[in-house]
């Protein structure tokens, strides 16, 4: 049986506090009550810088057993060196992320939204992957072409299926698993999405399972607590 994972994008966010978390929940058990209600959460903080090896123990040890982390690439790789010449920051970063282990998901590349399409480029970054689930996130209109798609499917790696305003993606598959982002009605990180947008994520999710592939979806519409009362509806709609 395929496995389905629903969750948010992150999960320290104060203004959760209430309508998601109880009240007094203190930062460092906020992870430990997610994971009583999900079984996967994007890292964020590995976009932003690289966290210590105390930092990813710490992850691994505070989340049960079964819960799967996926995780941002650091910007470095993605804004600053554009995906050229980070053949050792892959591996830095890489390396810095598997003492998660079986809580190891899928590692998520998101690209800036001046980066235009460069078959060349994206090749030559994807070959340096290390071994296991990766899914790229476009924000730039440019790559969703058929030969782009051809090339993440050679390499079997996931077009992420984003609704952000810069570049929504289409609903097409990739990889022998999918991978989907709500950012939010409009793409924006905030709102509530409606009964009828997640009546079409359910149903395409589905029909992916059906099909036999895994399925990877997080909420990113995180402003007033969007993300977890979205991601616990989806998980209803699919229960």
């Amino acid at each position: 049986m395929s496995q389905l994972r629903i969750g948010c994008s992150g999960w320290v966010y104060k203004d959760w506090t209430g309508p998601f978390y109880p009240p007094g929940t203190k930062d460092r058990a906020r992870l430990e009550y997610y994971a009583s209600r999900f079984d996967t959460a994007e890292i964020n903080a590995s976009f932003y810088r690289l966290p210590s090896e105390a930092m990813v123990a710490g992850w691994a040890e505070r989340a049960p057993a079964g819960f799967l982390f996926a995780w941002k690439v650091s910007r470095f790789i993605t804004h600053n060196k554009k995906l050229k010449d980070c053949a050792d920051s892959v591996d830095l970063v890489f390396g810095r992320m598997a003492p998660l282990g079986d809580k190891l998901g899928p590692s998520l590349i998101q690209l800036p939204p001046q980066l235009r399409r460069d078959d060349e480029r994206l090749a030559a970054f994807l070959k340096l992957l290390p071994k296991g689930r990766h899914t790229v996130e476009f924000r730039h209109p440019s790559w969703y072409e058929p030969a782009v798609l051809r090339l993440l499917a050679d390499f079997d790696v996931a077009l992420c299926i984003s609704d952000h305003h810069h570049a929504p993606a289409p609903w097409e598959l990739t990889a022998s698993f999918a991978y989907v982002r709500g950012h939010g009605p409009g793409g924006r990180y905030y709102g509530r999405y409606p009964d009828a947008a997640l009546a079409d994520w359910a149903a395409h999710i589905a029909g992916w399972r059906a099909a036999g592939r895994d399925v990877y979806a997080y909420f990113d519409n995180d402003i007033k607590s969007a993300a977890p009362l979205d991601a616990l509806a989806l998980k209803a709609r699919l229960a």
